[in-house]
């Protein structure tokens, strides 16, 4: 028979007191499991368990982003300017037009009126080129580009030898005076160095028209300047329609130009110069292409060029200058640059 249960059963009789014993665990033995609460213990493990940190180290806010995640801004594209883009078109047909025909006016013993239209053409150079770029001393510059204008004119002209050696002793000679002319003001001084590329840009641009004459007294230069101008005017107007129509892809947000009128451009006018060679004297349609492909391609990217030389100036912060001769510079540029790239071709190919 079993002794009844005592009344304490179920008390804790370490309840009201410390539990006996040593507080450590004893020598030997592993230590006894606690037996604490469980809220405690839950507390405990809470309080004393590992910490996880988080990502980025301690401390760091959700804010904290790195730079280098940081999105970039959008740069906004400028917009393209459709009655503007048909305007700089119009232009440039008319300026083909008028190169084309002044080079009829050209024949043996009778340079003259080619070189007044030559000469037009050159100070609407000058006019454009110095207010674009405006170096330092404007005055002087464009004062010494319309006389080196008028002495390249007049050598090409007037020399015994249809050659480009004159050409270049008046250019040589024209940089000089422009630099010096710059040197004697004390103002424009401390800038010289900023205005040599300018200078030699604008006079350069000038001696280059030059060309032109001189290439008409060579035989099959009419025909080749023709071929070579036709080439070029065509290749600027269908770039900029182009652009009025369809300005992509985009080649950069701030130049309002895009590929497909570079690009179409250049083919087109190179079509036309080949159509145009199969029915003048001394031409086929391969070398009519040839020529008229690199006058039309140094046209374009010319043009293209001056685009980004004017975004590069707004970006430097620079005040806008006249917008019509920001915008007659393209042409004007691209018609100065296919002047000697057709000399030089047809030398070689003629």
């Amino acid at each position: 028979m079993y002794p009844s249960t005592s009344p304490e059963t179920g008390r804790d009789p370490w309840a009201d007191g410390a539990r006996p014993g040593p507080t450590g665990p004893s020598r030997g033995y592993p230590p006894g499991p606690r037996t604490g609460p469980a809220a405690d213990d839950g507390d405990r493990r809470e309080r004393g368990g590992p910490r996880r940190l988080r990502k980025g180290g301690p401390g760091r806010r959700p804010d904290d982003e790195p730079a280098d995640d940081a999105p970039e801004e959008e740069v906004e594209p400028v917009p393209v300017r459709r009655p503007l883009a048909l305007t700089v078109a119009g232009f440039a047909a008319l300026l083909g037009v008028g190169l084309v025909f002044g080079a009829q006016t050209a024949g043996p013993g009778h340079r003259l009126p080619f070189a007044i239209v030559i000469f037009g053409v050159q100070l609407l150079f000058v006019l454009a080129w110095t207010m674009a770029m405006r170096p330092p001393a404007l005055l002087v510059v464009a004062l010494v580009s319309a006389g080196v204008a008028a002495a390249a004119d007049a050598a090409a002209v007037q020399s015994q030898i249809a050659a480009l050696a004159p050409l270049g002793y008046v250019a040589a000679g024209g940089f000089l005076l422009g630099v010096l002319g710059q040197l004697v003001r004390r103002v424009d001084r401390v800038r010289v160095t900023d205005s040599l590329g300018s200078t030699l840009l604008i006079v350069v641009g000038v001696v280059a028209f030059g060309t032109l004459i001189v290439l008409s007294r060579i035989p099959a230069g009419t025909q080749a300047i023709t071929v070579c101008l036709t080439g070029t005017g065509v290749a600027l107007t269908v770039a900029r329609l182009t652009d009025a129509v369809a300005p992509w892809p985009r080649l950069a947000p701030q130049v309002p130009r895009g590929a497909a009128g570079v690009v179409g451009g250049a083919m087109i006018g190179t079509l036309a110069s080949a159509l145009l060679g199969s029915y003048l004297v001394g031409f086929t349609p391969t070398s009519a292409a040839l020529i008229g492909l690199v006058a039309a391609a140094t046209a374009v990217l010319t043009d293209l060029a001056v685009g980004y030389a004017e975004a590069g100036r707004l970006m430097a912060g620079e005040p806008p200058t006249m917008w019509i001769a920001r915008h007659m510079q393209g042409p004007l540029g691209g018609f100065a640059l296919a002047a000697p790239a057709a000399y030089v071709m047809s030398v070689v190919f003629l």
